[in-house]
């Protein structure tokens, strides 16, 4: 498989050209073979939308203002998948598909849907035919449209069926494939493999991070878990890379997007990255 760094990584840093392309640098030095994009961190946002991510803690920086073509070409990296949201991918798909191939990839992730009922048989069942709807499109100019969960796809309706499993089962693997994420997976208490073991080989992508807690505060008490560096965590990581490889799954993209080592994206990316070269 190959391995790559999603954006989202280096969100805190992506303020000039010149901290990017460090970034982009360190990426290929540490042995990625490339990065995941977002539309929303490859065009300018506007304020208030700038002003919300920065008050979640999740400012994004102004990544909208560079020159990303060149900056991975210059770094020699590959992109190995745009990421966009639903809206645009309906309203304006040929518009996403040239900004894909542009950038010479033919795989376009469904961004997550944090306002969407998953509990709601109804609105779940409209999802799905939205997706196979944008998968049919996408797939007249050859791209493949993948989804990317989070941890609310893992609520159940009140015939006690999970989104996902209905995800998984109606959508047309024709038309829609995905980019298992098993960080979100375990933090709602559910088992990447199984899940994995469920898609096969319609898990194309694989988001990975590892999950636990660093030192804080005196001995014994209780900390909070969140993202870790790979192979600093708790997770069964090395059975989740196995998995995805028995998936022919074609790449493994690191996303850790807060709680880096001394606070350092670029230092994070590259202790994963030894990690991830080992299992190579």
């Amino acid at each position: 498989m190959k391995t790559g760094v999603q954006q989202v990584q280096f969100r805190s840093i992506l303020n000039k050209n010149e901290t990017a392309d460090r970034a982009l640098k360190a990426m290929k030095e540490s042995g990625y073979d490339g990065i995941e994009l977002n539309r929303f961190m490859i065009h300018k946002l506007p304020w208030h939308i700038r002003m919300l991510t920065k008050a979640a803690g999740m400012a994004m920086g102004a990544g909208g203002n560079l020159d990303w073509h060149s900056l991975i070409e210059t770094n020699h990296l590959e992109v190995l998948s745009l990421h966009c949201d639903l809206g645009t991918l309906e309203k304006n798909p040929e518009e996403v598909i040239a900004e894909a191939q542009s950038y010479h990839t033919n795989k376009i992730v469904l961004t997550g849907m944090y306002h969407y009922d998953y509990s709601d048989e109804e609105a779940v069942s409209d999802l799905i035919n939205r997706l196979n709807a944008v998968g049919k499109r996408l797939k007249e100019d050859d791209m493949m449209f993948l989804y990317h969960n989070h941890n609310c796809e893992f609520l159940e309706d009140s015939q006690q069926r999970k989104a996902y499993d209905r995800i998984i089962a109606e959508t047309d693997p024709a038309y829609v494939n995905f980019e298992f994420d098993s960080y979100w997976a375990i933090e709602t208490g559910a088992d990447p493999l199984i899940w994995m073991k469920k898609l096969g080989t319609r898990m194309k992508l694989y988001h990975i991070n590892d999950r636990g807690c660093r030192p804080q505060g005196k001995a014994g008490s209780i900390l909070k878990s969140d993202g870790m560096e790979l192979d600093t965590g708790n997770m069964n990581l090395e059975a989740y890379l196995k998995q995805a490889e028995e998936n022919q799954c074609e790449a493994v993209i690191l996303e850790m997007h807060r709680n880096w080592i001394h606070n350092d994206p670029v230092e994070s990316m590259q202790i994963s990255g030894k990690f991830l070269a080992r299992m190579k």
